[in-house]
């Protein structure tokens, strides 16, 4: 008998101390991120969810958001609606339960009902992470473009998957 899935709910001010620290463990595939510029973010987000005891998170981001990441930026400059997926963290004790599919089904549906065709990311290219890259293809998600940013401390190759296939 499986055990029921932690539930998906959103993103609360209480839970910002959790996520900040989650988010830093992963800085190098993420971005370091202070408490007021987590703050400001979440304000900004289209979708921004979390399961369980903070198992896992996502912060997106539509077209409209008060965001400067390049990345984000990128998509901007070249589809007039979208979603952004800015981060998506699973903590260590909680991989391998699905949580990021989980989190990527859930902010689909919502795309849909607000009306949005398009769900954009990005995946490291260098420092490489090929699971993350793997993942969004099983998704559905297709190779855009790719960029070096941070002054050629990053490479990303940007993805997009359609809803409306």
């Amino acid at each position: 008998m499986s055990a029921t899935p932690a539930p998906i709910s959103r993103v609360s001010a209480e839970d910002e101390a959790v996520i900040l620290a989650l988010n830093n463990e992963h800085a190098a595939e993420l971005s370091w991120l202070e408490p007021e510029r987590l703050s400001f973010l979440l304000g900004e987000a289209f979708y921004a969810r979390r399961i369980g005891d903070l198992e896992a998170f996502i912060m997106t981001f539509d077209q409209a958001a008060g965001y400067d990441s390049p990345n984000f930026l990128w998509f901007r400059e070249r589809y007039e609606r979208f979603v952004y997926v800015d981060r998506v963290v699973v903590a260590a004790k909680a991989r391998g339960r699905g949580h990021a599919r989980r989190l990527y089904q859930d902010l689909f549906g919502h795309v849909e009902r607000a009306g949005h065709a398009l769900v954009t990311c990005e995946v490291n290219t260098d420092p490489p992470n090929p699971a993350s890259d793997a993942f969004h293809a099983a998704l559905g998600f297709v190779e855009v473009g790719d960029a070096v940013i941070h002054g050629g401390k990053k490479a990303v190759r940007y993805y997009v998957r359609s809803l409306h296939a």
